[in-house]
C-alpha cells in the first residue's frame, strides 16, 4: 500500500467504494487522514463499514463542513454529461476534488529513496486502444530482464494498492481518460500516448474533451520523456507541443502507417518489421511477424511503444526482442483460444469500438467474424474498408440487425447468442479460417463486461473443440 501524504489529521471524503475508492480510503487512513466514505449502493456501504470506515452521507447539509478534499472514483462524472450532485456541490463550495491517481503521484516518493542507487521510475500509458497490451508488454519485458516492476491502474492492481517502490523499480500504470481528466497531480517519468479514436464522447463532451483528458498526462507534469503515436492528427499535435525542435529526443515518435524520418528519435513498424532511427540513422530492427503474442499492425504499434520505453530505460534491442517472443498476450485481446483441423479461434472481446475491431480485422486472413452487442453511434459503418478478409459475419446481441444492414455485400447470419454464433461458425469453418470475436460493440446488453463476454466465447469454443 502507498500511504497518502499531505492529509495527516484531516477529514477526507471518498465518493464511490469500488476497487479504487476503497483502496483510496485505506491509503488515506494509512497516511493518518480520517477517511469518510459514501456510495449510493447500500451493499458497497456495508462492505466499507465492515472494514471500519465511517459512512458519511454527502447529501446532508453539513456534509462538507471541515472536509479537506473529496476523492472521486473514476466512473463518476464530474462535468459531462451531467455532474454527479455531490461533486457539483463540492465544486460550488470550493472543496478540492481529486482521485486516486492524483493521490498516488502526490504520495509515491518516500524518504527511503534518498538511499537508492537508481531512482524508481513511473511509466504511464494512455490512449484509446492498445494501452493495456502496451502496459502489460512493458511489464513483461521488465520481468524478463529481472528488473523489479509492478503493473497497476486500469489494469492489475489499484495504484494505491501497490507496494512501496524498491531501488531501481519500474511501475507501469495504464491510465484511462476517466483517470487522467481529474487527477490534480500527474507526474510520470515517462508518458505514453498510443493513439486516439472516438470513445466515451458523452463523458467528455465530445472528441476535443476526450483528447484534452488524455493530453493532461503530458501537459500537467511534463514527463522526462514522451512516447507518442503520430498516426493521427492529435498525436502529431501533442508531439509538436512536447518538443523543442525536430532533434529533441525527449519525444519519441512511433508509427505503424509510415516510415518516420528526421533528426529525432523515431520508431515505426512496416510490413511486420520494427525499426529504430536516431539522428537519421537506423539503430536496430526487429522482425515482429513471428511474435505470436503480438499479431497485426495494432499490436505492432503496441510493440513500438513498449520498445521505446524499454530503450529509454536502457535496455538493448536484442534483449527487448527476446522478451517480446516470450509474451503470451493478454486475455480478450487477440487471444489465441484454440486450433483444430486448420481453424484458429481468437478472442478479441476487448474490441468494443470500431477502431479496435477494425485493427483486429486487419490482423488476420479468411475471417469468420463474430460481432455485435450494444452498438455505439454509427454502428459498424466505418468498417467497410476492413471487411475484405471476412468470409462471413455472425451477429449477436442488441445491435445484430442494425449491424447486418451495414455489412454491404459481406455474407452474414443473425445468431443472437454467443453459443449460437460459435455453433454456426463451427458448422461453416474450413481449414485456414480464423474465427475472430471482435464485437465492435459494448457488452452490456448480454454481459456485465467484456471479460465475461470473452469468457463465454472461450467456454463455447472449448465445448466445440472437445466435441460436447
Amino acid at each position: 500500500m502507498i500511504p497518502v501524504r499531505g492529509y495527516d489529521g484531516l477529514r477526507v471524503a471518498v465518493l464511490g467504494l469500488g476497487r479504487s475508492g476503497l483502496a483510496a480510503a485505506r491509503a488515506l487512513r494509512e497516511g493518518g487522514a480520517e477517511a469518510l466514505v459514501w456510495d449510493d449502493s447500500a451493499e458497497a456501504r456495508s462492505l466499507a463499514e465492515a472494514e471500519g470506515f465511517t459512512l458519511h452521507d454527502l447529501s446532508r447539509d453539513s456534509a462538507f463542513d471541515d472536509i479537506a478534499s473529496l476523492i472521486v472514483s473514476p466512473g463518476i462524472p464530474h462535468l459531462y454529461p451531467t455532474p454527479n450532485p455531490h461533486i457539483a456541490r463540492a465544486l460550488r463550495l470550493g472543496v478540492p476534488v481529486d482521485n486516486d491517481i492524483g493521490l498516488f503521484f502526490q504520495s509515491f516518493a518516500s524518504d527511503e529513496w534518498d538511499g537508492y542507487v537508481t531512482m524508481p521510475r513511473v511509466v504511464a500509458v494512455t490512449g484509446s486502444n492498445g494501452k493495456s497490451t502496451t502496459s502489460a508488454l512493458l511489464h513483461h519485458v521488465m520481468q524478463h530482464v529481472k528488473r523489479e516492476s509492478q503493473l497497476a491502474g486500469n489494469i492489475g492492481r489499484g495504484v494505491l494498492d501497490i507496494d512501496p517502490a524498491e531501488d531501481g523499480e519500474v511501475v507501469v500504470l495504464e491510465l484511462s481518460s476517466y483517470q487522467t481528466e481529474l487527477a490534480r497531480s500527474l507526474t510520470p517519468d515517462i508518458a505514453v500516448f498510443t493513439n486516439l479514436s472516438p470513445d466515451h464522447l458523452d463523458r467528455h463532451g465530445g472528441i476535443g474533451g476526450y483528447f484534452a483528458a488524455k493530453r493532461r498526462l503530458f501537459a500537467e507534469g511534463g514527463p522526462d520523456r514522451a512516447v507518442i503515436g503520430v498516426d493521427e492528427a492529435e498525436g502529431q499535435y501533442l508531439a509538436n507541443q512536447m518538443s523543442y525542435g525536430a532533434a529533441d529526443d525527449r519525444v519519441i515518435r512511433i508509427s505503424v502507417t509510415r516510415k518516420l524520418s528526421g533528426p529525432g528519435w523515431n520508431i515505426f513498424a512496416r510490413k511486420g518489421f520494427l525499426s529504430e532511427y536516431r539522428k537519421g540513422r537506423q539503430m536496430a530492427s526487429i522482425d515482429l511477424r513471428s511474435v505470436r503474442g503480438l499479431p497485426g499492425s495494432h499490436n505492432h504499434q503496441n510493440a513500438c511503444a513498449a520498445y521505446a520505453v524499454a530503450r529509454s530505460l536502457g535496455l538493448a534491442p536484442r534483449v527487448i526482442e527476446a522478451a517480446f517472443h516470450t509474451f503470451a498476450g493478454l486475455p480478450h485481446r487477440s487471444q489465441l483460444v484454440g486450433e483444430a483441423e486448420g481453424v484458429t479461434w481468437v478472442n478479441d472481446s476487448k474490441a468494443t469500438n470500431v477502431a479496435s475491431a477494425g485493427k483486429a480485422l486487419q490482423a488476420f486472413k479468411d475471417i469468420r467474424w463474430i460481432a455485435g452487442g450494444l452498438g455505439k453511434d454509427g454502428g459498424i459503418e466505418a468498417l467497410q474498408e476492413q471487411l475484405g478478409a471476412v468470409r462471413k459475419a455472425y451477429l449477436i446481441g442488441h445491435s445484430a440487425r442494425e449491424f447486418a444492414l451495414q455489412l454491404g455485400e459481406t455474407p452474414y447470419e443473425i445468431c443472437d447468442t454467443m453459443a449460437a454464433a460459435v455453433a454456426a461458425v463451427a458448422r461453416d469453418a474450413k481449414a485456414g479460417d480464423t474465427v475472430l470475436l471482435a464485437p465492435a460493440a459494448a457488452s452490456f446488453d448480454q454481459y456485465p463486461d467484456f471479460e465475461k463476454r470473452g469468457e463465454d466465447f472461450i467456454a463455447c469454443v472449448q465445448d466445440v473443440l472437445s466435441g460436447e
